[in-house]
């Protein structure tokens, strides 16, 4: 079994393993304090694997109880968030008992706010079954819902005791799902690691990579833990994925959207001098490689207006984040007003015309 730490306070695992949802319920045991768990997932992970959480977790002591919700983007809502801590009260969970966050990371952000939001905080581990929310969205502590206008707007840091990841719940994901987490897996190459780029490419174990991603993320967190700057490099592709997210009425995956996200912010930054040469093009390979969008039908003005209320704005200037050269990015601060003619030469390559 695969065991990385990611040293914050307090200091959690991420474990990694084959078969390792039957063993989640002990595993928890050893990590938590409580034992009366809220099980949080959604109506198309349940029929799949609430069954087995909940035999692992009544097997090790706990006390079960589920909350299902209907999956999907616009059920990502503090709407949501109130008809589970409705249900947490109900069920008569406590201070000291926790919530487990059981699949992809949508549920993962919306039961870790959860938690931060229920009695003041309570524990709660990530159990990911989406290729995404094993490298991304479990690890790190970042929990939140959208707001009408805008992804993501309404969260806190939160993080979890543990990350219990089971390789063998990839096995059901559509290829759609499995790709929009290829994204993400190439984002952490495109960051800080060419040969991660060189690995993805070969084809080489997938449980490997994993391992990596995670490993990266949780370096990065460990030394930025509150996002004010080198965790923001992780958010490669994701100002201008969010927006187009929006703009398609979230009726796309976010993982295609930081795909088309990561694809502008290289050929602005190649076009602009801040970039060298052949970033954009090999990027653009592989994510089509993943069948992955690789061009959008909006044009660039209509992406950064959409833009202006991401996460990363301060004030009156935004921070990018930009490929320099093969497996290296970094911030890039840019007066607000600017953002439409940075990327307006996006317009008929990556954005439309």
């Amino acid at each position: 079994m695969e065991k990385l730490t990611v040293r914050v306070n307090p200091a959690y695992n991420v474990l990694l393993e084959s078969g390792l949802l039957r063993q989640a319920g002990v595993l928890t045991a050893q990590a938590v304090r409580g034992r009366h768990v809220m099980i949080v997932t959604d109506d198309g992970v349940a029929p799949l694997y609430l069954d087995a959480a909940r035999t692992s977790f009544a097997s090790a002591g706990f006390t079960v109880d589920s909350f299902v919700f209907p999956q999907g983007e616009s059920h990502k809502t503090l709407q949501t968030i109130e008809a589970l801590l409705n249900a947490a009260d109900e069920a008569g969970i406590t201070r000291s008992d926790l919530f487990a966050a059981l699949g992809g990371g949508l549920t993962g952000d919306l039961a870790g706010l959860a938690a931060a939001l229920y009695l003041r905080g309570v524990d709660f581990v990530q159990i990911p079954t989406s290729l995404l929310a094993m490298v991304d969205a479990s690890v790190g502590g970042k929990t939140a819902v959208n707001l009408p206008s805008g992804k993501n707007l309404c969260g806190a840091f939160y993080q979890p005791r543990l990350v219990v990841c089971d390789p063998d719940t990839l096995n059901t994901l559509s290829p759609a799902l499995y790709a929009e987490g290829m994204a993400e897996v190439i984002k952490y190459g495109a960051i800080c690691d060419g040969a991660l780029l060189s690995r993805i490419a070969r084809g080489e174990d997938m449980t490997a990579i994993i391992a990596d991603c995670i490993r990266i993320k949780g370096e990065i967190v460990c030394q930025d833990e509150h996002d004010h700057g080198q965790r923001q490099l992780l958010n490669l592709g994701h100002t201008f994925g969010h927006a187009l997210e929006k703009l398609n009425g979230y009726a796309i995956y976010h993982g295609e959207g930081v795909a088309v996200g990561m694809l502008i912010a290289a050929f602005a930054a190649e076009r602009h001098g801040l970039c060298e040469a052949g970033v954009y093009a090999e990027l653009q390979s592989m994510l089509a490689a993943q069948k992955l969008p690789v061009s959008t039908a909006f044009a660039a003005r209509e992406i950064a207006a959409n833009a202006m209320n991401d996460k990363k704005r301060k004030g009156d200037s935004l921070t990018l984040v930009l490929p320099t050269r093969r497996g290296k990015s970094a911030l890039h601060i840019l007066p607000a007003r600017e953002l439409a003619s940075f990327i307006a030469c996006c317009d008929g390559e990556v954005t439309a015309v």
